[in-house]
């Protein structure tokens, strides 16, 4: 996920995919090699003082605000600021290592924040703000801290964690209980409205060391070594008045004159660090802050930095870019923060016109800003961007979201660094018109795109040439794949729906594609679960392959049974859900077994579905918000359960 990651699994997921169509006609050519494409001029300037960053804060909010005060959610409207010479800028946005396995990560050796995490001498889980701690060897639980005592479990924060030796960054969201009204904390909250990132020490009882909060949410973090870079989204603190009359004209001129009277330290981030029983406050100052040539005034994305190893969190050496971001994708040396705007919503219902790209250099130190641009269309997750051989490949769709024949299709752009600019250097449009984009996986020089509306397109894009990509291959079948994931041997496994000619969703299917030929894929074999559903559809991380093994672990869900507490007819409806484990064959899939967890009808009766399987030492250990269960790979058989709860 992110983070900002979606975990709503169920019917509800998969009745939103059900779609209707066709596929359209074959890719459009790329573009002439001798041309490169700017990317969209979003050039990153750092503010000359706080007095020309208020004034150009000002100048675009005050243009972006409406009757009902900024739209925080979207961006506003990006607008020109003039420069302090009083020029005016003119661009335009364009249109496993050893015995133990982690959970799926994008990258290799870039770790990503997930509710459970390894280094094979223990597990560390994260449910309903309490961390917990198993040793594999015992089989039993050795830690348990409750990062909110006092605060009811329901209205715990969601969160995350990362893993460094004997520390675990935990990252807590928001608790929704806590959310600030019309813009102010209420009083008593302590900030409990931000998100909170709670260092714990694990050398012994699991203690907290250290805390962190700053203003904005969370949308996600990446991990090198020892280094955490956390993004951070915030808006303005800004409080319009709520006028129960008055036209749409007069409500936007008092909003308006909000906006004029707005200090700096109204937009600049403000961060507390709770540490060796003292607490100290900060504020992101004008000197970390860059911008675009165009930007609204109403989000600002900050990029933390912690080190792990060391014995303390500090200040985060914090660097913030006045632009919106929702996604995020590391490469290791780079950090990318992007701003996808899938969910934007325009005046008269206009479609979202790109994506924005904003570039770090994490390679050393504090981030710096590289450079900065734009594609059309808009991102599936973080798997549709990829770097290689210092290009990265971009996969979005364009036109109507869910709009009929020939009003959406899709690309794979590859830009490079120029200078402060990400330019475009070659494409490739045209593909699944009608459809959208379900998933992408780019593996060295080669891309898998696969779109859907009824049937499911899977292309093979060839980007060894940077400046001249095209498509090799398509294969058609019915249903689609969410999440694709190498195996080896010229193999691509798919976990996605199987659907009926017309479009309609019938239950997980996991697919097993030979793809060695690019210009020849196709499907050596499936497995179908009628009816279920899969946390892997929204959520990679809950997907598990183990190579030496060649085990595929895939949570699944399947519609409730009534039953009671004793197991008989009559009671409750209960959704069934465990680990399907399968084993990739050469001719296809052989099943393994399955693993469900105890019945857990704990709060008076929430439902507590497996979330993700990880390996340690021959054991596959799954896990859920209730503990965590220990199966042996050899013969499938039951160890242990331990309960967390």
């Amino acid at each position: 996920m992110t983070c900002a990651r979606t975990r709503a699994i169920g019917w509800a997921v998969v009745a939103a995919l059900t779609l209707a169509g066709c596929t359209g006609p074959a890719p459009a050519p790329p573009p002439p090699r001798d041309r490169a494409v700017p990317a969209g001029g979003l050039r990153l300037v750092a503010f000359d003082s706080c007095a020309e960053a208020l004034r150009q804060l000002r100048t675009a909010a005050r243009a972006a605000v409406g009757p009902w005060g900024l739209d925080t959610f979207g961006g506003g409207p990006a607008v020109d600021v003039a420069r302090a010479d009083g020029s005016v800028t003119k661009e335009a946005l364009a249109a496993g290592a050893g015995g133990y396995s982690g959970t799926t990560v994008h990258e290799a050796g870039v770790d990503e924040p997930d509710l459970v995490k390894t280094d094979g001498r223990r597990i560390v889980t994260l449910a309903g703000g309490v961390l917990s701690v198993v040793d594999p060897v015992s089989r039993r639980l050795t830690g348990r801290l409750a990062l909110d005592p006092t605060t009811p479990r329901y209205a715990r924060a969601d969160g995350d964690l990362l893993l460094h030796g004997d520390r675990a960054l935990v990252l807590l969201r928001a608790a929704w209980l806590a959310k600030p009204a019309a813009g102010r904390e209420r009083p008593g909250s302590e900030g409990a409205g931000r998100p909170r990132l709670v260092l714990v020490d694990l050398a012994g009882a699991p203690r907290i060391v250290g805390e962190y909060r700053i203003d904005g949410s969370l949308v996600d973090a990446r991990q090198v070594g020892a280094t955490a870079r956390v993004v951070i989204r915030s808006a303005p603190r800004l409080t319009f008045p709520q006028p129960r009359e008055g036209t749409d004209a007069q409500r936007t001129a008092a909003n308006r004159a909000v906006v004029d009277r707005a200090t700096i330290d109204a937009w600049l981030p403000r961060y507390e660090v709770r540490e060796g029983g003292r607490t100290t406050s900060g504020q992101v100052g004008c000197d970390r802050v860059s911008r675009p040539p165009r930007f609204s005034g109403a989000s600002l994305v900050t990029v933390l930095s912690f080190d792990l190893g060391a014995g303390t969190l500090g200040a985060g050496d914090p660097v913030t870019v006045v632009a919106d971001g929702d996604t995020v994708y590391g490469s290791g040396p780079r950090l990318y923060v992007v701003n996808d705007q899938r969910w934007r919503v325009r005046p008269g219902g206009a479609e979202p016109t790109g994506t924005e790209i904003y570039q770090f250099d994490t390679s050393a130190g504090t981030p710096r800003y590289v450079a900065a641009g734009s594609v059309p269309g808009w991102l599936i997750n973080q798997y549709a961007l990829s770097e290689w051989n210092g290009h990265l490949r971009v996969a979005t769709t364009t036109g109507e979201l869910g709009g009929g024949e020939g009003r959406s299709e899709s690309g794979v752009y590859v830009l490079r660094a120029d200078g402060p600019a990400l330019t475009r250097v070659g494409q490739v449009t045209g593909l699944g018109r009608g459809e959208r984009i379900h998933s992408v996986r780019f593996l060295g020089g080669t891309g898998y795109v696969v779109t859907f509306r009824q049937v499911d397109p899977l292309y093979t894009v060839d980007l060894r040439d940077p400046a001249a990509p095209r498509v090799t291959g398509e294969l058609k079948i019915t249903g689609y794949s969410s999440y694709l994931h190498p195996v080896g041997d010229g193999r691509l496994l798919g976990v996605g729906q199987e659907a009926s000619a017309r479009g309609q969703v019938q239950g997980t299917q996991v697919s097993l594609f030979d793809v060695a030929d690019p210009a020849r894929p196709f499907r050596i074999a499936r497995y179908h679960v009628p009816g279920g559903w899969s946390e892997v559809e929204s959520d990679p991380h809950a997907f598990l392959y183990w190579a030496p093994e060649r085990l595929v672990a895939v949570p699944v869900g399947r519609p409730g049974v009534v039953v009671d507490r004793a197991g008989a007819e009559g009671g409750r409806s209960r959704p069934s859900n465990g680990v399907l484990a399968l084993r990739v064959t050469d001719s296809g899939f052989t099943v393994v077994g399955t693993v469900e967890h105890p019945t857990s009808l704990r709060d008076g009766g929430e439902w507590t579905p497996i979330r993700r399987s990880l390996v340690v030492d021959g054991v596959l250990w799954t896990v859920s918000d209730a503990g965590l269960k220990a199966t042996a790979l050899a013969g499938m058989t039951p160890l242990a359960w331990v309960p967390t709860d």
